[in-house]
C-alpha cells in the first residue's frame, strides 16, 4: 500500500497559506478520488483509498503536530501500517521554485524545508520521493512569507500547480514514479 502525505499546519488560521500546499494538494487529490481523510490517529488525520481506477488500496494523510514536527507523525503512523519508505510520497511547499511550479524527485535534502527534514531525521534516511511545490523567494522575512496567502497572479499560479500535484499524486499512484517524474518535470 502506498502513503501519500501532504505537510502544513493545522487551524483556520493556516488555511491557504503557503506553508499549507501539501495539505491543499492532498485535499484536492482527495476530493478527485473520493476518499474522506478524516480519521484521526498519531496527532494527525488519513483516509484509506479503495477505488477501481487504481490498482491497489492507498492512504492520503495529513499530518496535525505542525509543519516542523511532521516526522513525529509520519514515522509513527508508517509503522503501524506497515508502509516501507519506497511507498511514501511526500507533498511539500519550496521557496526555490517559482510560484505555479512543481518538481518531483526520488531522494535529496530537505533544503530549507524543516517540515521534510523532520521526516528525513525520524525515518533516517533522504531517499524518500516527494513533489515540492513552489511558492516563490519571500521579498523579505521566509516565515512570514511561508505563513501568507498568496493573492493576485500567485494565486491563480497557486491554484494551477496545486491541480497539476494532484494529478502527479493519482499518476504515481498508477504508474512507476520515474514515468510521472518525466511527465510533470518538463518545462510548461
Amino acid at each position: 500500500m502506498k502513503l501519500v502525505v501532504g505537510l502544513g499546519n493545522p487551524g483556520r488560521e493556516y488555511e491557504g497559506t503557503r506553508h499549507n500546499m501539501g495539505f491543499m494538494a492532498v485535499d484536492a487529490f482527495a476530493d478527485m478520488a473520493g476518499v474522506d481523510v478524516d480519521r484521526e490517529m498519531f496527532r494527525g488525520v488519513y483516509g484509506i483509498g479503495k477505488n477501481p481506477n487504481f490498482p491497489e488500496p492507498f492512504l492520503l494523510a495529513k499530518p496535525y503536530t505542525l509543519m516542523n514536527l511532521s516526522g513525529e507523525f509520519v514515522r509513527p503512523f508508517m509503522d503501524y501500517f506497515k508502509i516501507p519508505v519506497e511507498d511514501l510520497l511526500v507533498v511539500y511547499d519550496d521557496m526555490a521554485l517559482a510560484p505555479g511550479a512543481i518538481r518531483l524527485r526520488p531522494s535529496g535534502s530537505s533544503g530549507s524545508h524543516k517540515g521534510m527534514q523532520s521526516i528525513i531525521n525520524h525515518l533516517g534516511t533522504d531517499k524518500i520521493k516527494r513533489i515540492r511545490i513552489g511558492i516563490g523567494e519571500p521579498p523579505h522575512n521566509g516565515a512570514d512569507w511561508v505563513l501568507s496567502r498568496p493573492s493576485g497572479e500567485d494565486l491563480d499560479k497557486t491554484n494551477a500547480a496545486i491541480e497539476r500535484a494532484s494529478k502527479a499524486i493519482r499518476d504515481y499512484l498508477r504508474k512507476d514514479f520515474a514515468s510521472v517524474m518525466n511527465v510533470y518535470n518538463q518545462k510548461e
